[in-house]
């Protein structure tokens, strides 16, 4: 099960969303400091990070900057008491899940981070597929993309003027380090990069 991390300077505020949130049966773990968060949260598994708006040091508009830096799986939701309509449309649009107004009911915030779960884990299994791609060799990376373009091993080897029985083991070895069964599911890794 994913972790919510309650990021959240008001100790009182984390407390109260923790006792919450653990009743509905999630993993959370409160931060009382964004760098601390930063420095101690696993941030490229599965989970969502519920962050404060107005926080001193490294607000939740810096702290989700750095979230993005550093290419975190974890989905993100705003909490604020001082929230406003552009702050939010802004947040949004660099890829917030949801902006909730503090206080919060318990029901749009169990659906905001159900939401957020599965954006989530959309996001690990792309980052999963794109360290699979970066273990590939130079000459693997180019035999994969013939190799979603639709072209046969024949081809392939005509074109990189090799012989069919290399571009036969880099085939082997691309399917093998992608994970990939068949073709179909080779194609779909490589478009979920995208």
């Amino acid at each position: 099960m994913s972790v919510v991390h309650l990021v959240d300077d008001d100790v009182a505020v984390t407390e109260a969303c923790q006792f919450l949130l653990e009743g509905f049966g999630y993993r959370v773990q409160s931060w009382n400091e964004s760098q601390t968060f930063l420095a101690q949260a696993a941030l490229h598994e599965q989970g969502v990070a519920l962050l404060d708006l107005r926080m001193p040091h490294l607000d939740g508009h810096g702290l989700y900057g750095e979230l993005l830096k550093r290419h975190s799986t974890l989905a993100v939701i705003f909490l604020t008491g001082h929230g406003d309509l552009p702050v939010a449309v802004e947040q949004m649009k660099r890829g917030a899940v949801d902006f909730l107004p503090k206080p919060v009911s318990a029901e749009a915030l169990v659906a905001a981070i159900e939401r957020a779960q599965a954006i989530s884990t959309v996001a690990c299994e792309r980052r999963c597929i794109r360290q699979r791609y970066e273990s590939l060799t130079p000459k693997e990376r180019e035999i994969a993309q013939f190799i979603v373009q639709g072209l046969m091993n024949r081809e392939i080897a005509g074109r990189l003027n090799v012989a069919l029985r290399t571009v036969e083991v880099h085939r082997a070895r691309v399917m093998e380090k992608m994970m990939a069964v068949n073709i179909a599911e080779l194609v779909g890794k490589m478009r979920a990069m995208e």
